[in-house]
């Protein structure tokens, strides 16, 4: 048994590579999103290099497309779909970490002429699914497989296992579980079931990975010393999580598939760089919010925003100060007519819930009870902080 519909995405990938269809790989802009674009193009280009050198010749570019969170937002758009439009006519979209609570636009790719594959990780709301030819999400209404807290790279590994079966070589297998690893990790899923295979399988021999990415961090950070190797993953990952993009590509993409190791010893270098000037605006941004948040220490949760705060960096600060107060935390950059949002809540909340009961003053809300993401029209975000404030002295009196 598998989870639901995995062989139907696999048979349909591959009908696409026999019929030199279009692909399009598109893809959440985090590391558990750039990880499973990754993982599902290989996948495909394994697939080809298997074709008649004629027939490989003329087969279309892979195309891959990650949004702008500060410009588009999280999940699939309009923006972006008209970008793809004029790229492609037609031809088979794969949705990756996000889709699932995308139903005007997986309509819209629909009515222009893809086929759409949602391979997704977070929870149907109210299970409502999109109208797409295939829906991967181990949360949908009628999935019976038991376990349902995979990062999305472990549901793109489990796809790209169908995909190639007996094709996959040992060496690609582990390639793709370090990836499954770290997005398992950085997305922090439970590390229980098959997700502890992932990351013990995946980090069994990472510091001798064949990826030259990994090897160039690694070479990187050869002089500092680290207690485990979950330490020197984490660091990894802060490294991996850049917001860095140009043509709508993340930087973090382009490195994990380049191939020169020298290149990607230089790429790396660059990596450090932004890893240490983010590291800067994030502590700067937390320590202002917790001298603030400080002078009123009895509200059941922390509601801020500006139009100076990066949404980029929101997810580490609302982390740190989550942490620091024990509170769930709601951090919003605010734009000209909407604001765009992340949360992090304490074990025991959860973010989705919270926000579920707020619905219909949101414009888009989703993710992770532990993690998740909201955009709201300005006009109500005193209406939906009121709204949060009845939740959570509600369930502070439960």
């Amino acid at each position: 048994m598998n989870v639901k519909n995995m062989d139907l995405a696999a048979e349909r990938i591959r009908q696409s590579v026999e019929k030199g269809e279009q692909v399009v790989l598109y893809g959440d802009s985090d590391l558990d999103g750039v990880s499973s674009v990754v993982i599902i193009k290989e996948s495909i280009e394994n697939l080809l290099s298997l074709l008649p050198d004629e027939r490989k010749k003329d087969y279309p570019k892979i195309l891959a497309y990650f949004p702008q969170r500060q410009s588009e937002g999280y999940g699939l758009n309009d923006k972006a779909l008209a970008f793809i439009k004029t790229q492609t006519k037609g031809g088979l979209l794969i949705t990756l970490d996000c889709g699932i609570t995308n139903y005007d636009e997986v309509a819209d790719a629909k009515q222009s002429g893809f086929s759409v594959i949602i391979v997704d990780h977070h929870l149907p709301i109210g299970g409502r699914l999109p109208v797409a030819d295939i829906v991967i999400d181990p949360k949908q209404p009628g999935d019976d497989f038991l376990f349902k807290e995979y990062a999305n790279a472990g549901l793109a590994f489990k796809l790209a296992e169908e995909i190639l079966k007996e094709k996959m070589s040992p060496m690609l297998r582990q390639n793709f579980l370090e990836l499954t690893a770290l997005a398992t990790i950085a997305d922090m899923m439970p590390e229980t079931d098959e997700n502890q295979t992932f990351i013990f399988e995946g980090l069994a021999d990472i510091e001798n990975s064949r990826r030259p990415a990994i090897q160039a961090l690694r070479n990187l950070l050869r002089g500092e010393i680290f207690n485990s190797t979950r330490d020197l993953v984490s660091k990894i990952n802060g490294l991996l999580n850049s917001s860095r993009m140009e043509n709508h590509i993340t930087f973090a993409y382009t490195y994990l598939t380049e191939p020169d190791i020298i290149k990607a010893k230089k790429m790396a270098k660059e990596l450090l760089q932004e890893h240490e000037s983010r590291q800067k605006e994030v502590y700067s941004l937390t320590e202002n919010i917790k001298a603030v948040i400080s002078e009123s220490p009895g509200t059941p949760f922390i509601f801020m925003g500006s139009a100076n705060w990066n949404i980029e960096f929101l997810g580490a600060v609302a982390s740190r100060v989550s942490n620091f107060f024990d509170k769930p935390v709601f951090l919003y950059q605010k734009y000209d007519d909407f604001s765009r949002g992340t949360v992090r809540v304490p074990k025991g909340y959860d973010a989705v819930k919270a926000m579920e009961t707020c619905k219909e003053l949101l414009r888009t809300f989703g993710g992770h009870p532990p993690a998740a993401g909201f955009t709201v029209v300005n006009k109500n975000l005193e209406k939906f902080e009121a709204c949060l404030k009845k939740y959570f002295n509600n369930l502070n009196l439960e």
